[in-house]
């Protein structure tokens, strides 16, 4: 079944309560985000998402995949979520299969967080002269001479900055990796992005053996421009041309993440947090005075009634007993 693109809506983004631990330091816990994660069946029972829209080429499997192209010539596809991802603090964990019967393939397929959303072009699928980060998984080498390939990027692009097609992202890079056997691998290929505004940002990936995690990079906000807009839409897009392969995304989980311990180096902001500490020890204890005050004037009032009932009941009773 080929779903045409839904019609934008705008809703609040929905978060379900129970955190869980989606990192590896115990300080962090986490929030999962449905407003921006997809898992089978993917479809809501009128068949269609709520959270997000799906165009060009893409296919929905329902027990299996959403296809972004099938392993045939000069396709695309994408799907981009219909609000905004406006966590500050985020993980983004991401299952796909990449695979084709042929032994030439390609192109490959993106990860986006960008302002622009759901238009078609000629980036792995999607518009080009974007604004925010681009995660580009390309399996096939145009001309980059000493690269192996597969090879994953970041591109954080300004809105004005074509992406250099004929050097497969040379001139572009932030950061990137090279990744044999990322396609057709023999466990579940995953890719797991972590952003903590202003501070890092971070690309894992698996694909050489299930539960083991390879670092592809790792940037600091001093070494790099890692600021994605505050105002970023969630999006998968692929394509193939002349050669071609299954660009498959089995699940995406999204996560906002959250500090414990506000000295933690990855969610803390230094001396700033001795302020926050004091700012809202203050306000928690104006907030609790409040709450204690207005339940003393309660009580208070109700006694007062009840005081008053009281009081009438026995002057009732004794201007009765004196008429007789």
């Amino acid at each position: 079944m080929r779903l045409t693109s839904l019609s934008s809506l705008l809703c609040l983004a929905g978060l379900v309560s129970v955190p869980v631990n989606a990192y590896d330091d115990p300080n962090i816990k986490s929030i999962p985000l449905r407003t921006h994660s997809l898992s089978p069946p993917y479809l809501d029972s009128d068949f269609q998402s709520r959270w997000f829209d799906f165009g060009g080429d893409t296919v929905v499997r329902a027990d299996k995949y959403l296809r972004l192209t099938a392993d045939r010539p000069s396709q695309q596809g994408w799907i981009f979520s219909r609000v905004p991802l406006t966590a500050t603090n985020w993980q983004i964990e991401l299952e796909f299969e990449i695979h084709g019967a042929g032994n030439l393939h390609g192109d490959g397929f993106a990860l986006w967080l960008t302002k622009e959303r759901a238009t078609q072009g000629p980036v792995f699928g999607s518009t080009d002269r974007f604004e925010g980060l681009g995660i580009f998984f390309d399996t096939y080498k145009n001309n980059r001479p000493g690269v192996s390939f597969p090879y994953v990027m970041a591109m954080m692009g300004d809105g004005q900055t074509t992406y250099d097609q004929a050097h497969d992202g040379k001139a572009n890079e932030l950061a990137g990796c090279s990744a044999r056997g990322l396609r057709s691998a023999p466990v579940p290929t995953k890719a797991r992005l972590t952003y903590f505004q202003d501070k890092s940002l971070t690309l894992e990936l698996q694909y050489k053996t299930e539960d083991s995690w390879t670092n592809c990079f790792t940037l600091n906000a001093d070494e790099a421009n890692i600021a994605i807009p505050s105002v970023a839409y969630l999006g998968l897009s692929a394509e193939t041309g002349e050669l071609s392969d299954n660009h498959d995304i089995i699940s995406l989980k999204a996560e906002n993440l959250y500090s414990l311990n506000r000295n933690n180096n990855n969610a803390g902001k230094g001396s700033s947090d001795g302020r926050s500490k004091g700012r809202d020890g203050a306000k928690a204890s104006k907030e609790g005075g409040s709450w204690t005050w207005f339940l003393f004037k309660t009580i208070m009032f109700f006694a007062a009634i009840a005081g008053a009932y009281f009081g009438w009941t026995i002057y009732r009773t004794k201007a009765r007993s004196s008429r007789f």
